[in-house]
């Protein structure tokens, strides 16, 4: 474990700060380890892991003993020692070959854990072209029902959403969409990653036309273990702050489109009080009076007659 540190210097005060709980947390760093064996397949994997995620990453070149699954005090050493919530950790076994290990830690603590076999892969360095931009958020595409459906495969796609997520932004830029990552699910236990750039061609229009190109890296990942997040650690991990809640508007409603509609109350309307304009149209004619005054004798007789009876 490691020892309390009391802050003497404002530097210190201020890194200590630094790593604080916000109610906007910062990008979330990303440890790329080698474990205690590993294949040429699972270094260039590890490789360009780091690459995509270089700008909130961290690459750690010489071997480990760690075995994720068994000891978790290590893993928490590492997080805690580096302030980082996103593990990848690269093993090769006769039992387990060319196997990747992904972690999410919460407070330091282990939250969930997957493993996956490499069975395919194609690093960068094999496809020529131009490739994407360090820091650039990647498009994230999810293709299969198996994603909604299956229980694993969406604790897999949550995974990667928030270990591609990067800052967090609130406008869109389409010269900044660089590149964009397909994950499909292909089977119960098979994934397939693909990493295309996007280049933005002119089409006539306003909307631009879109190509992809292949960048790299590809995989075929086989799921194999997987560690379920705990229940009170996850209800603690994804419980929002009542500082970002936004404040509801009385009869203030939005549609799937983003359109904003209001509700209004309007009392009981008396038709009959509403003081219309004069004029020439709306006077009554003298064949309608007439009828009227001769309608009105009729009830008045009808009346009477029934009075008499």
């Amino acid at each position: 474990m490691l020892r309390t540190v009391k802050p003497k210097t404002a530097r210190t005060k201020r890194f200590f700060k630094n790593r604080e709980s916000k109610v906007h947390e910062n990008p979330k760093t990303a440890l790329i380890v080698h474990g205690s064996t590993t294949s040429q397949r699972v270094n260039d994997a590890l490789k360009d892991i780091y690459a995509l995620k270089r700008a909130n990453g961290v690459h750690f070149t010489k071997k480990n003993e760690l075995r994720p699954f068994e000891d978790e005090e290590k893993l928490e050493f590492f997080s805690n020692k580096n302030d980082a919530s996103l593990i990848v950790i690269g093993a090769h076994q006769k039992k387990r070959p060319h196997n990747l290990t992904f972690v999410r830690m919460f407070n330091h603590q282990v939250l969930e854990m997957i493993e996956l076999g490499i069975d395919y892969c194609q690093v960068m360095s094999q496809i020529p072209g131009a490739k994407a931009a360090v820091g650039m958020k990647p498009v994230l595409v999810f293709n299969g029902e198996l994603f909604d459906s299956n229980t694993k495969m969406q604790q897999i796609k949550n995974y990667f959403l928030d270990f591609f997520n990067g800052e967090e932004s609130d406008a869109v830029n389409l010269e900044g969409l660089e590149y964009v990552i397909s994950f499909t699910a292909t089977a119960e236990d098979k994934i397939s990653m693909r990493t295309y750039t996007i280049h933005m061609k002119k089409s006539g229009v306003r909307t631009p036309r879109v190509e992809l190109e292949n960048m790299g890296p590809n995989f075929d990942f086989v799921l194999r273990r997987t560690l379920a997040p705990k229940r009170e650690l996850w209800k603690n991990a994804i419980r929002v702050p009542t500082e970002v809640k936004k404040t509801k508007t009385k009869n203030v409603e939005k549609d799937d489109l983003g359109d904003t509609y209001g509700r209004i109350h309007v009392g009981q309307q008396q038709l009959n009080k509403i003081q219309t304009r004069k004029m020439k149209g709306l006077k009554k004619r003298a064949n309608e009076s007439d009828d009227e005054d001769q309608d009105a004798s009729k009830k008045q007789k009808v009346a009477t007659a029934e009075a008499d009876e």
